[in-house]
C-alpha cells in the first residue's frame, strides 16, 4: 500500500508531523506507565511548567504553546487525579493552579525516570540525522509565528513545474516512483530491478540520463530515463508520475524535457517500449511525437515480457540524420 502521507511531500507536512508525534507519544506513554504514573504524554508540558510554581491558565497556555481551552481540559484531568489544585492569588479576579504534594512527588519521578529515558531515546534517533533537527524545528515554529500556513497558501501560485537533474540522493525517488506503478499494473522483472536499483551504473554512466519533475509544494512527483542502447540509440524508459501530481500535466512537462535532453545527447533513434494497458501514457506519447513502429518492436521488444507496444519518436526537432543511413 502506498504511503500517501509521505508521498504528498510538503503539502502533507502537518499530517506527517502529527503522525510522527503520535508514534512518539504512544511510546512515551509506555515509559510513563512503566514508571507507575497515571499520566499521559499530553500532561507533561503542564507538569514541567508547574515545577517552578503556581500559574494561571493563560500562563500555562503561553508556556506550552497550547490553546487555553485545551489547557483547561488538561488541568481538569490532572485535578481529578489529585495532581494539581486551584490556589488563591493576590488578584481575586483570577485563579492559579499548583502541584499538590502528590503532584510534586510525581514531578520528581518524571524528572528522574521519564524525561531522561525518553530524551535519550530521541537523541539516539536524532544522531542518525544530518544537522540540528531541534534547531530546524525552532526555525519552522518561528516561521509559522511570522505567517501561518493559511496566510502563505493565500499568496502561493500552484502549478509551477521544474526539471531536476539526476543526483544520487534522488536515486530512491527514481526507484520508488517506478516500482509503484509497475507493481500496480504488472510485475517487476529482473531488467526493471537492475535499472531501478542501479540508475547511475545502468543509465547515467553509460551515457544516458535521468530527469525528475518537481511540482511546487509537492516536491518530486515524477521521473524518466534515457537509456543508451547503441550508437545514437536511446530508449525512453522508466517514466512514472505520482498520483499526487494528477491534473498538473507533470507527465507532459517531463516528457517534453526528456525529448529535448535526447536531442542534446545526440540521439539518432529515440524509442520506447510499453504495454497497451498504459493507454493514457500511450496517448501522451502520441501527442508529443511518438508513433507505433513494427521495426522497433522487432528490434527491441523482447527486452520486457510485458511489452506489446513499441514506438519511435518522429516529431519535428528534428533528430539528427543517422550517419549509417546517409
Amino acid at each position: 500500500m502506498v504511503d500517501v502521507v509521505a508521498q504528498m511531500g510538503p503539502a502533507f507536512l502537518g499530517s506527517r508531523l502529527k503522525r510522527l508525534g503520535e508514534r512518539m507519544q504512544a511510546s512515551a506513554a509506555t515509559v510513563i506507565a512503566e514508571a507507575g504514573l497515571p499520566l499521559q504524554p499530553g500532561h507533561m508540558a503542564i507538569m514541567a511548567a508547574l515545577r517552578t510554581g503556581a500559574k494561571s491558565i493563560g500562563q500555562l497556555a503561553e508556556a506550552s504553546g497550547t490553546s487555553q481551552p485545551g489547557i483547561t481540559r488538561t488541568v481538569g484531568q490532572l485535578r481529578k487525579l489529585g495532581v494539581v489544585a486551584d490556589t488563591a492569588c493576590a488578584d481575586q479576579r483570577s485563579r492559579t493552579v499548583a502541584l499538590t504534594p502528590t503532584g510534586e512527588q510525581m514531578a520528581r519521578t518524571i524528572a528522574s525516570e521519564v524525561w531522561p529515558r525518553v530524551g535519550m531515546a530521541a537523541e539516539e534517533i536524532l544522531a542518525q540525522l544530518d544537522g540540528d533537527f531541534l534547531r530546524q524545528l525552532a526555525v519552522i515554529e518561528a516561521a509559522l509565528a511570522e505567517a501561518s500556513i493559511a496566510e502563505r497558501a493565500a499568496r502561493a501560485t500552484p502549478g509551477k513545474l521544474s526539471l531536476r537533474e539526476f543526483d544520487d540522493d534522488l536515486a530512491g525517488e527514481f526507484h520508488d516512483i517506478n516500482a509503484e506503478w509497475i507493481e500496480a499494473m504488472f510485475t517487476l522483472e529482473d531488467t526493471d530491478r537492475e535499472v531501478l536499483e542501479n540508475p547511475r551504473a545502468k543509465i547515467v554512466d553509460p551515457g544516458g540520463d535521468v530527469l525528475f519533475v518537481e511540482a511546487a509544494g509537492l516536491g518530486v512527483v515524477g521521473t524518466c530515463a534515457l537509456q543508451k542502447t547503441g550508437p545514437g540509440a536511446f530508449e525512453l524508459t522508466k517514466m512514472g508520475v505520482r498520483e499526487s501530481a494528477r491534473g498538473l500535466k507533470a507527465g507532459e512537462f517531463l516528457l517534453g524535457g526528456m525529448i529535448e535532453r535526447a536531442r542534446q545527447l545526440g540521439a539518432e533513434e529515440l524509442y520506447l517500449l510499453t504495454n497497451s494497458k498504459c493507454a493514457p501514457a500511450i496517448h501522451l506519447y502520441e501527442k508529443l511525437g511518438f508513433a507505433h513502429d513494427a521495426d522497433i518492436m522487432a528490434k527491441y521488444g523482447a527486452r520486457y515480457e510485458r511489452c506489446n507496444v513499441a514506438m519511435r519518436y518522429v516529431g519535428d526537432w528534428p533528430l539528427p540524420t543517422c550517419h549509417s543511413c546517409g
